[in-house]
Order: C-alpha cells, then sequence, then structure tokens
C-alpha cells in the first residue's frame, strides 16, 4: 500500500490548509467544539474521560456539492500519541507518521519515539452524494482534562474537495463557520477497568458431593435388582 508521504503532490498541499489553523486552535473553547447539526464531516467519541482509550467515528454524510466522495485525510492532533486505524471493507487505508523529539513516555511507561500524524482513507467505489458512512480510528486521549482535540479533516471528491478545518476566533461560534473541523474536549472522570485475568470455578459443597454419590449408589442397585428379576422372568419362562 502506498503511503501518504510517497505522494509529492498530496503532501505538498496538505501542510498548505491546515497552516492557518495553529494559532487558533489556541483560542478554541469546548462549547466551540460541539458538533453542529449541519456539519458533513463529524467526529464522536466512545468515551472523552482523560487518559481512556477511544473509539472516534468520523461521519462523511456529504459529497463536495453533488460530487462523491473518494477520499478523507484526517489530521492527528499532536497530543494524541496512539491511534489505529479500523479497516473498513470499501476503503484503503494509510498512516503518515513522524519523529518524536524529545521522545515521550506514556501512562504506562511506553517511550513514544513516533506518532502518526493523518490517516488517509480512499476508496474505488466512490461514497454518492445523500449517502452516509463511518471511518473508525482507536486512539489514547491526553491525559489532561479539558484538552481541546481537533481534527482537520480534507474531504477529497471526483471533483473538487471540502476542507474542514475551520475553528472559531475570539467571540465567535461554530455554528458560523462554513466548514468546522471535527472536534470535542477532554472530560475528567474516573477510568474503570475490567478484570481479564481467569478465576478458577469454585468447589462444590461438600453436601452436594454426598447427595450425588448416594444417588449414583441408588442408580447401580436399582440397575442390578431390575437385572436379577429379568434372569428370574426368563427363567420360568
Amino acid at each position: 500500500m502506498r503511503r501518504d508521504d510517497d505522494e509529492p503532490g498530496r503532501k505538498s498541499r496538505w501542510p498548505r490548509r491546515i497552516a492557518r489553523i495553529g494559532a487558533a486552535t489556541l483560542a478554541v473553547t469546548a462549547v466551540g467544539l460541539a458538533s453542529p447539526a449541519g456539519a458533513h464531516v463529524t467526529v464522536t467519541s466512545s468515551t472523552t474521560v482523560a487518559g481512556a482509550h477511544a473509539v472516534l467515528q468520523f461521519s462523511v454524510a456529504h459529497g463536495c456539492g453533488d460530487s462523491p466522495t473518494t477520499g478523507i485525510t484526517i489530521q492527528i492532533p499532536a497530543q494524541i500519541t496512539s491511534v489505529t486505524p479500523t479497516r473498513n471493507p470499501l476503503w484503503q487505508v494509510s498512516k503518515r507518521t513522524e519523529k518524536v523529539d524529545p521522545p515521550v513516555t506514556d501512562s504506562h511507561g511506553n517511550q513514544i519515539t513516533e506518532r502518526v500524524t493523518a490517516v488517509t482513507y480512499r476508496t474505488d467505489t466512490p461514497l454518492p452524494d445523500g449517502y452516509r458512512d463511518v471511518l473508525e480510528l482507536s486512539v489514547q486521549l491526553p491525559e489532561t482534562a479539558g484538552t481541546d482535540l481537533l481534527f482537520p479533516t480534507i474531504q477529497t471528491c471526483e471533483t473538487g474537495e471540502s476542507a474542514w478545518i475551520e475553528v472559531p476566533q475570539d467571540g465567535q461560534t461554530i455554528h458560523e463557520l462554513e466548514r468546522p473541523a471535527p472536534g470535542f474536549a477532554v472530560s475528567a472522570g474516573t477510568l474503570h477497568h475490567v478484570a481479564t485475568e481467569a478465576q478458577p470455578a469454585p468447589a462444590p459443597p461438600a453436601s452436594s458431593n454426598g447427595v450425588t454419590l448416594a444417588a449414583l449408589l441408588a442408580g447401580l442397585v436399582g440397575s442390578a435388582l431390575a437385572a436379577v428379576s429379568l434372569f428370574q422372568q426368563h427363567r420360568r419362562a
């Protein structure tokens, strides 16, 4: 599979399209990150709790005008260092990575030296305008509650493209933007870990063992008496 960074044209266009969001990201508030109902590329997280592992669903439900969608490139914010894309049968997926310098250590003590900066889904079966699809990424959220996460997204179509990269400025709401960047804010909360270690089955109580043994003996005695009775009837005959 060919990586995004093997395509000079695409690589050179992407930084220019998102360059203007860098400074604006710092001004985004949690309220401004709520996805508007009219947005055509949105993100929904299975959880927003700080430090949690979450599945992000990017919903695509509109083309570029009437043109079918052929590709989605999702920029990953620097605060996220662990990304695993979910495969989709109608899309080819590729990742763009960069070195982390200096390396960082995650909550499990693992040293992170490389991170995914963008994930691209492309399809040879274009998504028609008016139809919806969902693309998923598994990520680990930052440890700090209140962190604003933005995922600038480029939607490529058979004709044209849409850049969902706009960020609210001071005094502006997300509803005033034509093509807002998908995003949400990390929240405070408690992580719940589910134990996975197998536990041995409890031994049956002693009284249960006694009842079982008595039932077995009674069955054997009954079978023996039935055999004797059958033998005696056979001799009389």
